[in-house]
């Protein structure tokens, strides 16, 4: 696992005084952009060119970044921010921005999760049902194993009523390569507890399509 190795912090000073903090396993980039060159190599171009004579290091910097989801626990993001709180009505965050890597053909799918529990004597931090969604979806993926995923992990470790997923993604893979459809988007869904309860799954469909503000 990166997480397991000595990581290289890269500090990038910007303009408006902001440092952004960027932290990369130095093997695993080496290792990677080695493969990313000979992959330049095959495609028919030069990796040694100017433009292209960092692109190695870069695709792997990126790759890494956009699975660093391995590296985190989402049941410990919950713990971390979990109070107690006699709140037994729905929960909802919708709207959270997605980006994932399908692992079939590697290519992005990106779009809206919209995640609602029903609290059990405990509730969460609001900010964390985001980060949860992020560090499933900063994997290679399927649609349809990140809404389950999504769905347990709060079930299973904050112990609601009930939990509520609903994705929607569009897919790379779709519109860039195959069947090359630009508009479509998948929809995945997954209920637990009283979100099968028609009434409450109803309340939470409705609340998705809303807009309150």
């Amino acid at each position: 696992m990166a997480g397991q190795i000595v990581k290289e912090m890269i500090r990038e000073n910007l303009m408006d005084g902001y440092e952004k903090v960027d932290i990369f396993n130095p093997e695993i980039i080496s290792k990677l952009g080695h493969h990313y060159q000979e992959i330049i190599k095959l495609v028919g171009e030069d990796p040694h060119r100017e433009g292209l004579a960092k692109t190695p290091e870069r695709v792997a910097k990126a790759m890494q970044f956009l699975t660093h989801g391995y590296d985190l626990d989402p049941a410990e993001i919950i713990r971390s921010a979990m109070f107690r709180e006699d709140y037994k009505e729905m929960v909802l965050v919708k709207d959270i921005e997605l980006y994932s890597l399908c692992e079939h053909h590697m290519l992005p799918f990106f779009g809206k999760a919209h995640v609602a529990y029903i609290p059990n004597q405990h509730i969460v931090g609001i900010s964390k049902i985001p980060r949860v969604v992020d560090a499933f979806a900063r994997r290679l993926q399927v649609q349809e194993r990140l809404t389950r995923e999504i769905k347990e992990c709060i079930f299973n470790t904050l112990k609601p009523l009930g939990v509520a997923v609903v994705i929607e993604a569009q897919h790379m893979c779709m519109s860039m390569r195959g069947i090359q459809k630009q508009n479509s988007v998948t929809t995945t869904s997954d209920f637990s507890g009283a979100f099968t309860i028609d009434k409450t799954r109803a309340e939470f469909i409705h609340l998705i399509g809303s807009r309150l503000h």
